[in-house]
């Protein structure tokens, strides 16, 4: 059972992620993202998911650099992840686009770097910068996001190195159970984004009465699922009560019948793109 903000998964390449993080997404650069991540940092969070796209790198560097100087803790015990965006897709083009973020965040490496979509023709390409990364140490994981099955297929064909992590739309409604035990079944570690369905769950009558029956609010429910099924988790918050409440959520264990009421909420709905058909 996974007991802290602190425990870890061992990815298949022996580097160890942090279970929970915290997510940035849609947070602008400023004192109100600087403070978030800074505070996360304080209450114990150890990873830090952000990405080019977010436009925000600078920011949560500041917050990490606040972060560890307020704390005490080293670089070593942070997790800090960032993705390379579809524009930057390409072998030169993504080895530059990570420079560009490890300048942004102030950073000497990233602990996973991720392509963010699976964008056709040109993920293979990007993937084989991310292996020469990883090679020359200047990043400790490497994974992707928003791969379905069939893009993780297609692009082990050819890969030197399999992906440590895929990171993808998760929740009660988008369970991918298919996907979820492939990544398993390959040793990828499953990663969730918009947990909490961009809160489209928090008045789910189903989810309130299993809430209530643990004394534990609806996001803690969901969140506590997605560890116990397995799958990293980053929600994103910018308010300090939520990024404590979010993180409460290693003092029980949902039933297995629970689980199986929550699994059974899936309507293979999502709230993001459709990583088969999107044009960006």
């Amino acid at each position: 059972m996974i007991k802290n903000l602190q425990d870890s998964t061992i990815l298949n390449n022996g580097v160890k992620m942090p279970w929970f993080g915290i997510g940035v997404f849609k947070v602008e650069e400023g004192p109100e993202l600087v403070n978030a991540v800074k505070f996360a940092i304080k209450h114990g969070y150890r990873s830090i998911d952000t990405a080019t796209i977010y436009g925000n790198e600078e920011s949560v560097g500041q917050a990490i650099l606040a972060g560890m100087e307020e704390t005490g803790i080293s670089r070593e015990d942070l997790f800090v992840t960032s993705k390379v965006w579809n524009a930057d897709l390409g072998y030169e083009s993504t080895i530059a686009a990570y420079e560009t973020s490890l300048k942004k965040l102030g950073l000497d490496y990233l602990d996973l770097y991720l392509i963010h979509w699976p964008v056709e023709g040109k993920y293979k390409e990007a993937w084989r910068a991310l292996e020469t990364l990883y090679k020359e140490g200047k990043v400790k994981a490497i994974g992707v996001s928003n791969f379905q099955i069939h893009h993780l297929e297609d692009l082990m064909n050819d890969a030197e190195i399999k992906p440590m992590v895929n990171q993808v739309e998760y929740h009660p409604r988008l369970t991918q159970k298919k996907l979820l035990e492939f990544c398993q079944e390959q040793g990828i570690q499953l990663g969730a984004w918009s947990p909490l369905m961009q809160g489209q769950l928090l008045d789910n009558p189903e989810l309130l009465e299993i809430a209530n029956k643990y004394n534990k609010s609806i996001a803690q429910i969901i969140l506590r699922w997605d560890l116990q099924n397995g799958v990293v988790t980053i929600p994103k918050s910018t308010k300090e009560h939520r990024i404590v409440e979010n993180s409460a959520v290693f003092d029980f264990e949902l039933s297995k019948e629970d689980m199986e009421r929550i699994n059974r909420l899936n309507q293979d709905h999502r709230v993001g793109p459709d990583p088969d058909n999107f044009d960006f």
